[in-house]
């Protein structure tokens, strides 16, 4: 006989030593497929060698658990190799000192080898904070599971067994894995379709999590089931009698709700005990997707349905791939019950998600089609390159683990998936990053709808885009839900706008400084920045702002290592400078020499610096103008009587970084040039003023670039208007411009602070 196909009893006559794997060869032989069993065998045994005088909690040798864990992956039918890893997967980990990837890759193979690579934590993370080191782990699984699926199905089932003998464990460490079970684990298996594992692992955390409420609802379950304990089996006689009639091929399932679906029910919708309605069910499985729709129909032929409670899944099937029919009906005696009718491969599916490739289909599946439903993994991991914040990252796998996806048209009819609670912003970066960067407004079904509104299934939304858009708001970060769109804001503001982000990131490490109500000089600020960037892998002080500017790093995430920093440099009894806030009191230096820049300005003894104007006050040609020579960006211009210039330059020692400013005298270049104005409207609360005032700018030729309102209390309304425009004279004239339409009170240049 081929020693492929020996059974298992057959093997153990022949070398004693695999008796603790013979339940598992048995499975591996069962299933009929040709699995490499000598390799299987030497996995075993190498793993039993160097986990030999390793124990678990519960007093049991260590190897007991790589083996359970490989019975579960056979159970799952999945390949050689995956069974290998399972065994294997805790060696480099915990017997780092015996054996290496080097060694694994030497003796099983390149593949093996990758899966435990992808199995195996991070222990060597030069990070300080512990959850942190936890998130960067689960950051290095799923950068593995792009990579090969098969390594996120090892890990539930790794993640699964040690669930089940979790009762060894002390409680503080029970509660913190139950957590974490129920947060991440439990949702992936949710999101990859593996029902089976997802259901068992929700109880399991459950149990350990509220021990009293899950006894509660047992007690619940156990009572009300006492009182209708026939009732499963006569339904199923019923329903059973009534397809043959139809001749009709089935399998008949029913099954109570578990513990933790009637608990999330009672927790998350409110709920009495007594008003989940399906608390019963019954699965009928057929062979056709047709025979589905008949059998759905002599359901609602036997019973009477709830209004409300139908769902076809088999049309529009879940972003896990579930689909099945699904309705709630109420029996003759009164007793409301749920059915779900769908086919065998829709079972599978059902059952074993995308593992349901491997277990019916032999591997045959195009590894195309395993890419595209993975896809939102590769998502995740991409918007993860631009951020420095674990925390970020987390955000992000939360929202595409638990949420649920809204289906939103494109006027064209494309279908774009978004989870939940996504806004507009998120469906334009959906569709594309220009799209995105270039919003202006958006409409719903055709009509015009705020931005940051969260679109329902089967809306038609249209993006409004415009080419002289300065690009996305900071605030956008704080308004979108998915990562992708945050990921794409944030590489716009890292590629466009870096002297913008040092200046917001270093007034934003400022403001947490003030908190410590101890002053402290600018040059302790920029040392204060260097430590913690070099504390946290950031070469430079500047590239820190950068990165909190372009929001790939949250100030409050750092907030204790600034503070580590701040006690050490700033001596109690340092005198703090007072603030760069403005600069009018102060004589602007000399003129040495005078140099030309392409943006319509002259500056006095500022050659080959970038130049750009201070969005405080939006300068204009016309308007009189001052430089700052600021740390890390250029020259910044000012208008000469901007708030922050007049009431702020109290700084002797930075008299030298202020430098005479002229526009420009040369028409050519002046007519080249356009210029943003800020201009605030003061108007009555009229239906159509909006259109006229764009209507107006467009008669005028004048290009609008942000425009928002908001509604005052006395029925009038604020208009902020950005317009481009080539200088003071232009301004002028839109302004007496708009002054001319009607319901329109006054308009100033300028935004009120």
């Amino acid at each position: 006989m081929n020693e492929d196909h020996k059974t298992s009893h057959e093997l153990l006559e022949l070398e004693p030593q695999y008796e603790p794997i013979a339940n598992l060869i048995d499975m591996l032989v069962k299933t009929g497929k040709k699995y490499d069993i000598p390799k299987i065998q030497r996995a075993y045994l190498y793993a039993s060698e160097l986990h030999a005088g390793q124990f678990r909690v519960s007093g049991e040798p260590y190897i007991s658990h790589p083996i359970a864990v490989a019975e579960i992956v056979a159970g799952l039918e999945l390949d050689t190799d995956s069974i290998c890893a399972a065994l294997l997967h805790d060696t480099v980990e915990d017997c780092s000192d015996k054996t290496s990837l080097e060694a694994i890759k030497e003796q099983f193979g390149d593949d093996v080898a990758m899966l435990v690579d992808g199995l195996t934590k991070l222990v060597q993370l030069n990070i300080e904070d512990k959850e942190d080191k936890e998130i960067e782990n689960l950051r290095k699984m799923f950068l593995a599971m792009s990579k090969d699926i098969r390594v996120i199905f090892i890990k539930l089932c790794d993640r699964l067994h040690n669930m089940r003998t979790l009762y060894a464990k002390p409680e503080p460490k029970r509660r913190i894995t139950a957590l974490e079970t129920m947060h991440v684990f439990a949702p992936l298996a949710h999101r990859l379709g593996m029902q089976r594992i997802k259901q068992e692992l929700e109880q399991l955390a459950l149990s350990f999590l509220d021990p009293i409420g899950f006894e509660e609802v047992q007690k619940d379950i156990d009572r009300k089931y006492g009182m209708n304990r026939d009732f499963i089996g006569k339904t199923k006689e019923n329903v059973a009698a009534k397809l043959s009639e139809y001749g009709i091929k089935f399998t008949l399932e029913g099954r109570v709700k578990s513990v933790y679906s009637i608990y999330k029910k009672m927790y998350n919708q409110n709920k009495s005990f007594d008003e989940i309605y399906d608390f019963y069910a019954i699965r009928i499985i057929v062979d056709t997707e047709l025979e589905c729709y008949t059998v759905l129909g002599i359901i609602h032929e036997m019973y009477k349905s709830i209004p409300g409670r139908f769902k076809d899944y088999i049309s529009t099937p879940k972003p896990n791939m579930y689909r099945s029919l699904h309705t709630t009906v109420i029996g003759r005696d009164g007793i409301p019950f749920e059915v779900q009718i769908r086919t065998w491969e829709m079972h599978h599916i059902a059952e074993y998600g995308i593992c349901a490739h491997w277990k019916y289909k032999s591997g045959a599946t195009s590894q195309e089609e395993i890419d595209q439903k993975l896809q939102w993994v590769a998502k995740l991991l991409d918007s993860d390159k631009d951020t420095r914040d674990p925390d970020e990252f987390m955000r992000t796998l939360k929202i595409d683990l638990y949420q649920d996806e809204t289906f939103v048209y494109t006027p064209k009819g494309d279908v774009i998936a978004l989870p939940q609670g996504a806004t507009l912003i998120d469906f334009a970066y959906a569709i594309h990053s220009e799209v995105g960067n270039k919003m202006v407004g958006a409409k719903i079904n055709g009509a015009i709808a705020p931005i940051d509104t969260v679109p329902e299934n089967g809306m038609i939304v249209e993006i409004i885009t415009s080419n002289a858009s300065r690009g996305p708001s900071r605030d956008w970060l704080k308004i979108v839900k998915t990562g992708e769109a945050r990921s794409k804001i944030r590489q716009w503001f890292k590629r466009e706008q870096r002297g913008e982000n040092i200046i917001v990131g270093r007034d934003e490490i400022a403001r947490e400084l003030r908190k410590y109500n101890r002053p402290f000089t600018e040059t302790q600020l920029d040392t204060i920045a260097l430590n913690v960037a070099s504390r946290i892998g950031i070469k430079s002080a500047e590239d820190l702002y950068n990165t909190i500017g372009y929001g790939g790093l949250s100030v409050t995430k750092i907030a204790g290592k600034l503070r580590d920093e701040f006690d050490r440099v700033v001596a109690p009894e340092t005198e703090a400078e007072p603030e760069i806030t403005d600069v009018s009191q102060i004589k602007v230096a000399e003129p040495v020499h005078r140099h030309h820049h392409g943006n319509g300005i002259v500056i006095d003894g500022a050659a080959g610096c970038q130049v750009k104007f201070a969005k405080c006050c939006n300068p204009l040609p016309g308007d009189n103008v001052v430089g700052f020579i600021t740390k890390g960006f250029g020259v910044s211009i000012h208008k000469a009587d901007c708030p922050n210039v007049i009431q702020g330059m109290k700084k002797p020692e930075d008299k030298d970084r202020w430098v005479s400013a002229y526009w420009e005298t040369d028409s050519s270049s002046e007519r080249a040039a356009v210029y943003e104005a800020n201009l605030q409207i003061y108007a009555n609360d009229e239906i159509g003023l909006l259109a006229k005032i764009t209507a107006a700018l467009a008669d005028m030729r004048v290009s609008i670039l942000n425009i928002n309102s908001q509604k005052c209390s006395d029925g009038s309304m604020i208009l902020n208007l950005a317009v481009s425009c080539k200088n003071t004279d232009h301004v002028v004239s839109i302004v007496s411009r708009l002054r001319q339409i009607s319901g329109v009170v006054d308009v100033k240049r300028g935004f009120s602070s």
